[in-house]
């Protein structure tokens, strides 16, 4: 079978933009995957109206939004968004990222935010992305430790999530640390 849209592509997983056709599939990971990214996103809406409001922030220059499919399928197993991006001097923008239960623990989101990084640093030109991930949350911040982030500070009651506000750990990766952590593997 022949995928197409694809933005880039790795051996297991490709990224394309997230799209209309995305929603039903979305609800459906959301759905069996609430029990695991409650603590870390809260309760999301799971409404068609919902969705049309998410997908609008991406046709604004300051918001990309991404889904990390398998390769050879396009069966979704990830989402990610690039959001508040910043042109000028400074050329960045924060990293959001979503894995999905029933495909955690393969490697998919490692692989595919890798492209995720790609993309952003050569196709949106940007220098810099910020991950914000709350302390407790080892899986994540693992994940942005092998994808070459560095510590930069905490945040506190940096996002309202469940009615508390939480602290997150800042994490950023620049095009040179990106090139550099590539050089490695």
């Amino acid at each position: 079978m022949t995928i197409t849209g694809y933005l880039l592509h790795a051996p297991r997983v490709a990224i394309r933009h997230v799209r209309r056709t995305d929603h039903e599939e979305l609800t459906a990971l959301t759905r069996v995957s609430a029990e695991m990214l409650h603590r870390w996103l809260g309760a999301r809406e799971n409404t068609v109206e919902a969705f049309e409001s998410y997908l609008e922030r991406f046709e604004r220059p300051t918001h990309e939004g991404f889904v990390i499919c398998l390769r050879d399928t396009g069966a979704i197993v990830g989402g990610a968004n690039i959001n508040n991006i910043v042109r000028g001097a400074l050329q960045g923008g924060t990293l959001g990222y979503t894995a999905y239960a029933p495909t955690t623990g393969r490697g998919y989101m490692t692989e595919g935010l890798r492209l995720v990084i790609r993309y952003a640093f050569g196709e949106l030109g940007l220098h810099r992305l910020e991950a914000n991930i709350q302390p407790d949350n080892n899986p994540s911040l693992n994940l942005v430790r092998r994808l070459g982030f560095r510590r930069e500070g905490c945040s506190p009651g940096f996002q309202l999530i469940n009615g508390v506000w939480r602290d997150h750990e800042r994490w950023a990766l620049t095009t040179e640390m990106a090139d550099a952590a590539a050089s490695l593997r």
